[in-house]
């Protein structure tokens, strides 16, 4: 098997033979394997456990692959005959390549990191950006993170962007939140009765919690051009919270039924228009 041992590169005084090469591409397909191999085992071991289980067993997933792709890498090369102690070589030729346009991968993976470990944000979180992207956190990949908005599109937002921006994440550590429902009545409306048609309508949603310390409350805010404005603050199930627009159609509809159950007018924009006439001045043309 003369074959087996045939010589295909030489760089300096390096050779990589043709068995050496079929070993180190062997570790890398078995590396990728048994990463694939433990990441499955431990997500098996998330099955019917609570969220923040989940997210601890998707942080370690997420090291434990880049661990093995490492350790895979180093004993890949190792099989090629290459000193592994002389790899700073290869790593100054990577800060060459990283000092002419790398610097955003890096910094990515890095965020990445960053993310994972401050858990700051997991998968299973429902976050909102400065850019104006909401939606539920699918996954974090090594240089981007996946957003899934309500309406099933899949947004990549850079990990840098999540690691130094600025972004709401609405179920960080509970995941029980308040809504606030602005609606306005007219002028001469009893406040009374506003309030208990408002209540009546949030407690007609079936999503809505009414424990001690969650119960709806209903406030005055303002006097507008034409209504009285009020906001009715709910507190929702985990389930709702990822679905706020939803959640403003249900309470609208509620208090609209409510308010007209008890006869209490919906106002609209109103505005007075002042006429005044005066005399136009009259133009005589002359003919010749």
């Amino acid at each position: 098997m003369k074959w087996w041992n045939t010589e295909l590169f030489r760089f300096g005084e390096y050779s990589i033979t043709l068995n050496q090469l079929i070993t180190a591409l062997v570790i890398v397909v078995l590396t990728f394997v048994l990463s694939k191999l433990l990441r499955r085992g431990l997500s098996r071991l998330g099955h019917g456990r609570d969220n923040s289980a989940l997210a601890q067993i998707y942080v370690i997933n997420r090291i434990l692959h880049y661990v093995v792709l490492t350790i895979g890498f180093v004993v890949a090369v190792s099989s090629l005959g290459i000193d592994v102690g002389k790899l700073a070589l290869i790593a100054s030729a990577l800060g060459i390549g990283i000092g002419l346009g790398l610097q955003g991968v890096v910094n990515n993976f890095v965020s990445g990191l960053i993310i994972l470990l401050e858990k700051s944000i997991k998968v299973g979180d429902f976050i909102e950006l400065s850019s104006g992207v909401v939606g539920e956190v699918k996954a974090i990949h090594m240089r981007a993170t996946l957003i899934r908005t309500n309406d099933n599109v899949d947004v990549l937002i850079p990990n840098s962007e999540l690691a130094s921006g600025m972004l709401t994440n609405w179920t960080l550590q509970d995941n029980i939140r308040r809504f606030r429902i602005p609606f306005g009545v007219a002028y001469g409306s009893d406040k009374t009765i506003v309030k208990k048609a408002a209540l009546e309508a949030a407690l007609n949603v079936k999503y809505t919690l009414d424990t001690q310390g969650h119960e709806p409350v209903v406030w005055m805010t303002g006097f507008g051009d034409s209504a009285l404005n009020f906001t009715l603050g709910v507190w929702v199930n985990p389930e709702q919270v990822k679905r706020p627009t939803a959640l403003y159609s249900d309470y609208l509809w509620a208090i609209d039924d409510a308010l007209r159950k008890y006869d209490i007018e919906i106002p609209f924009p109103q505005r007075d228009l002042h006429i005044r006439s005066s005399e136009l001045p009259v133009h005589h043309s002359v003919q010749n």
